[in-house]
């Protein structure tokens, strides 16, 4: 058993990003059929710079079911089941994480929060009550297996696993989804670990689409205020009633 830290990891996205929203935009506005500029498209004749002027214009507007096109596909791993119960609470998405029903834990790795690593008497319990559950989970897995229950005894030895233990899951949002994803995980207000993984997310979706994610992230960074209220409030942003 060993402390890890979050591994995120791009595995892929829609090839063509740019072009496949801007086609889908212009679908929304053109007579003809874009099937017959895709080709045009794919070949540079419609340069990015117009291809991304035009897209973040109708998105300005308010206009964006036509980003939900394209999707990243990303893999997750060194992070809690705490987080992965938060992720998957962003129900347009598709997931597949690591079965704890089938995956042998008697060699459980964990995540330990920042605010107990720095309390050495936090940490001393923290660290104690994990070897508990390793001892506890390999004993119950020990006593199912001699009952006859063989690798099925994973699945009712897991039940003392704490949400600490780490997990690993793949994660596909479009870009719709993900701006939404990114509003919320993103600000101050969201959980350590999902806010430092959503973080590393939007940094890898604006390397490989700025025009859909340069403005990506809370959203009090997009609004210029912050929406929380005043008993929520970090305090980066003003509040609405305190604008000039």
């Amino acid at each position: 058993m060993s402390e890890v830290k979050a591994r995120v990891e791009l595995l892929a996205h829609t090839p063509e990003p740019l072009s496949l929203i801007y086609a889908a935009f212009r679908q929304c506005y053109h007579a003809g059929d874009v099937a017959d500029m895709w080709p045009r498209l794919l070949a540079g004749d419609i340069s990015r710079e117009k291809q991304a002027a035009f897209v973040e214009n109708i998105m300005a507007s308010g206009h964006a079911s036509p980003i939900e096109h394209v999707s990243f596909t990303f893999a997750l791993s060194g992070v809690s089941r705490a987080l992965t119960h938060q992720l998957v609470r962003h129900r347009i998405a598709s997931y597949s994480q690591q079965s704890q029903r089938y995956v042998d834990a008697s060699d459980m790795n964990y995540v330990m929060p920042p605010a107990i690593a720095a309390n050495p008497k936090a940490r001393e319990r923290f660290l104690n009550f994990m070897d508990e559950v390793g001892s506890a989970y390999r004993d119950l897995k020990a006593m199912l297996e001699e009952d006859g229950r063989g690798s099925s005894s994973c699945e009712d030895a897991r039940f003392v696993l704490p949400q600490a233990a780490a997990s690993s899951i793949v994660v596909t949002m479009n870009c719709r989804t993900l701006l939404n994803f990114f509003e919320h995980r993103c600000c101050t207000r969201a959980q350590w670990e999902i806010r430092g993984v959503a973080r590393t997310m939007l940094s890898l979706c604006r390397e490989v689409l700025p025009e859909v994610f340069r403005h990506a992230g809370a959203r009090c960074e997009r609004l210029g205020y912050c929406p929380e209220g005043e008993k929520f409030t970090c305090g980066r942003y003003p509040l609405p009633e305190r604008r000039s």
